[in-house]
Order: C-alpha cells, then structure tokens, then sequence
C-alpha cells in the first residue's frame, strides 16, 4: 500500500528554484535513503515531507491513514540541543504532543508509550538520567524514543549519524533496520554516508536540484556514476 507519493514537487526560494522534478512513490515498510551533495535539495524535501515547506509545483500524497502530525521526526542537533537540561524521560515524553489533542496533561498511554519505546532501544536504564550528561549515540536512542512516541507508521530522519563514532553509527543503523523490519515503520533517511546504508535502505533517491534518480539501492548500485558515492569514495 502507498504511503507517500510525490508528483512532480518542485520548491523555489526568493524566486529562484532549488529543487524540481521530483517523482516517487514510496510503500509501505519501505526504506527510502535521500542522498546528493550540499545543497542538492535534500533538506528542502525534508522540510516539504514534514509540512514545513510548501511546494511551489506538484503535490505530496499521504496513504495508510498517515497524517502530517503522526510522522516522528529526529533532526539534526546543534550544541544548544545536546546540552538540553531536562531527563531522559522527559525529552522522550515531549514526543507525544502531538496526540494529546485538547488534553492538558499527558495520559497513562503516552507514559506508557515512553516506557515501551525507552525499552525496545535499550534505554530504560537512562530514564532519570540527564539527557546532556549521555554520550552522542545515547542521545540519538533517546531521540529516536521521542520521535517513536509520535509514530508508528513513518519516522523521518536528518543526517542522524552525524558525530557518531563508527561503532556507534553502525548500531544506530542496525536500530532503524529492526524498526524498520521487525514493526513495519516506513523509514525516510537523509544522509550523506551512502556506504553506511547501502546495507540497510530498501530504495534510494539521489537528489542534484532535481530528481537525478530513484529505485531499489541494487538498481542504484547497478549506475555506473553511483560508484564513488556507494565505495564511500566520495561524501555527499
């Protein structure tokens, strides 16, 4: 079943065009890698998925009941952000906002929510601790909570191994791939480390101002010109 299809977006600034001639559709359990060079158009899509941006041309189609307001969203973090002063529990509990509707205060389902998904990533243990005092990849479990707590169908993430050791990066990596697999969430990824999810992503879309290309990752393997960005020969 289709979860997301974009017709023919395209977005401009000031005028001027950043990005045209988008086209795909995206199922179900999918697993979609967003890739191409600085300034390419990868972070405007983002924003233009999350509503944030809107199209100058064509049209975003969400499927599967998605609504705008249940895709769970982990950005990029600045300084000011990891040294957030709050708990764990309660950066993780933030995440439930959006289904509260009317409410004033949080319900046992959403602290039940936060308890289960501390739990499915290994985090339980960090529930009192301060969130500015974890190292780099706790802090990204503990933001992937969050962003779980608003969604079970679609989670969209920005460059999320950006700072991570290898180690870490990898196991951040292997996470999504479980969440992915093992629930059925439908994963959207911009990245720039293509040679680190080319094991995991199902499909990929290289952006260079427009749609350069979309298909499976083996397809995107197959082109001759993907080459340097799948070896890791070059980063984008």
């Amino acid at each position: 079943m289709s979860v997301l299809a974009c017709q023919d977006l395209a977005f401009s600034y000031d005028g001027k065009d950043v990005l045209e001639g988008v086209n795909f559709t995206l199922e179900h359990g999918e697993y979609l890698c967003i890739v191409g060079e600085n300034g390419s158009g990868k972070t405007t899509l983002m924003k233009g998925l999350l509503h944030l941006n809107k199209p100058t041309k064509g049209k975003i189609i969400t499927g599967d009941g998605l609504k705008p307001s249940e895709i769970g969203y982990l950005p990029q973090q600045t300084q000011i952000q990891r040294d957030f002063p709050a708990s764990v529990y309660e950066v993780v509990l933030s995440g439930c906002l959006n289904s509260m509707g009317k409410r004033l205060f949080y319900g046992r389902k959403h602290k039940q929510r936060v308890i289960s998904n501390l739990e499915a990533l290994g985090i339980l243990s960090l529930k009192n601790k301060c969130y500015r005092e974890l190292s780099g990849g706790q802090q990204q479990r503990v933001l992937l909570a969050r962003a779980l707590c608003a969604t079970k169908k679609m989670l969209l993430l920005d460059e999320p191994t950006t700072g991570l050791d290898p180690v870490a990066a990898e196991e951040f990596y292997q996470m999504i791939q479980r969440l992915n697999r093992e629930q059925g969430i439908t994963v959207i990824m911009v990245s720039h480390d293509v040679k680190g999810v080319a094991d995991h992503a199902s499909h990929v879309l290289h952006l260079d101002g427009r749609q350069k290309f979309f298909g499976t990752m083996q397809e995107y393997k197959e082109q001759d010109w993907s080459f340097m960005y799948v070896k890791g020969d070059k980063n984008v």
